[in-house]
């Protein structure tokens, strides 16, 4: 005999036959409620959901994964939760999701790409409408093979992968993707220094191998050549996007370092840290050197002086990457393939922390 499921206090949960006899509607009608896969009258769908409700009725997730309904998520996988960066964009990810009635799952890689591979197999399991990669990656092969092969995974199931401010997998792998204009930023900011006559200008930050520090330097080095400045390898200064990097860093510059007037942090993060390395060794911002940095979070505005940085469009990033995959609308289509790409634009927000060529350099 078939066992009753119960609930945690002891009663009968209520089942979907339960459900259909008080709506006054079949099992398979119920279904197509949920699963909203099947036009289903107004009337009829308010019915259902109302029985639902005064039955309490709960939906097994398991249940509709297995007879190949939607989870109804969007599965995003950042670095660090924590970073700004990633943080807005996930707002955005979460506020477009629920528009459509989707749970927004959040992953931690960690900067692990084998763990975000993980997540990616996960999301897939879970078989989530979309599965949103955010941020930049490395060069690596075999990675993005990998990567590859499990979009052409979620491609078939009917789900997307969505690469959110990160270098495309190539023609064969069916993905959409959001982008932004991060070398035409970084060209801008470092050529609003060089219009106030820095030209020795100290690039801090950012780990190397990151698509995202590629992007940001090649735009930096493009604003050096077009006005005429040789580029100073000592000036260029990797490593991360941690204001534990820019302050420490900084204050190792400062004590023994190359001269400079100016200073291009890799991200807002960094310009934090740089500019309490330059408080603490007496070095005024921007009278003694400039300092910029990049994305426009709200440190930006936070610091004294305020900072001078490139906007990104973050939370619209998120926004969008959720309409690319399944569309702005709670349609019965929604699950048809989408591809697409979209770039956003940078702009400079000019605030304080920047002014003319100074008589003295940073170097003490």
């Amino acid at each position: 005999m078939r066992r009753q499921s119960t609930a945690a206090d002891g009663q009968r949960r209520a089942t979907v036959t339960d459900v259909a006899r008080q709506a006054g509607v079949s099992t398979a009608t119920v279904s197509r409620v949920m699963n909203r896969n099947y036009p289903v009258a107004e009337a009829t769908r308010e019915r259902v959901e109302a029985a639902m409700r005064d039955l309490g009725y709960v939906v097994n997730a398991h249940a509709r994964a297995l007879a190949g309904a939607s989870g109804r998520t969007v599965g995003i996988i950042v670095n660090e939760l924590i970073d700004p960066f990633y943080a807005y964009i996930a707002r955005g990810v979460e506020r477009e999701a629920a528009l459509g009635g989707r749970l927004c799952l959040v992953c931690c890689a960690q900067g692990d790409p084998q763990r975000e591979l993980a997540f990616v197999e996960l999301m897939h399991e879970r078989r989530a409408d979309a599965v949103i990669v955010v941020g930049g990656s490395v060069a690596d092969r075999s990675y993005t093979s990998e990567l590859a092969r499990r979009a052409r995974e979620l491609d078939a199931g009917g789900s997307k992968l969505v690469l959110c401010g990160r270098p495309p997998l190539g023609e064969q792998a069916p993905t959409a993707a959001v982008e932004y204009d991060n070398e035409g930023g970084a060209f801008a900011i470092t050529d609003h220094l060089l219009m106030q006559g820095h030209e020795r200008i100290l690039y801090l930050g950012g780990p190397p191998k990151l698509s995202t520090t590629r992007d940001r330097l090649a735009g930096h080095r493009r604003a050096l050549e077009l006005r005429g400045v040789t580029p100073d390898p000592e000036l260029t200064q990797t490593g991360t996007f941690s204001r534990n990097f820019g302050y420490r860093r900084m204050a190792e510059l400062l004590q023994d370092g190359p001269e400079f007037t100016a200073v291009f942090a890799a991200n807002d993060i960094v310009a934090a840290g740089a500019a309490q390395a330059l408080e603490e060794a007496g070095v005024r911002v921007p009278e003694d050197i400039s300092l910029v940095g990049y994305d426009d979070i709200p440190v930006a505005q936070e610091l004294r002086p305020r900072l001078t940085t490139v906007h990104v469009p973050l939370e619209e990033m998120g926004r969008q990457a959720v309409r690319l995959a399944v569309g702005g609308g709670d349609e019965d289509d929604w699950r048809e393939p989408t591809a697409g790409a979209l770039r956003l634009g940078t702009h400079i927000v000019v605030r304080d922390s920047v002014a003319p060529r100074a008589g003295r350099t940073a170097r003490m």
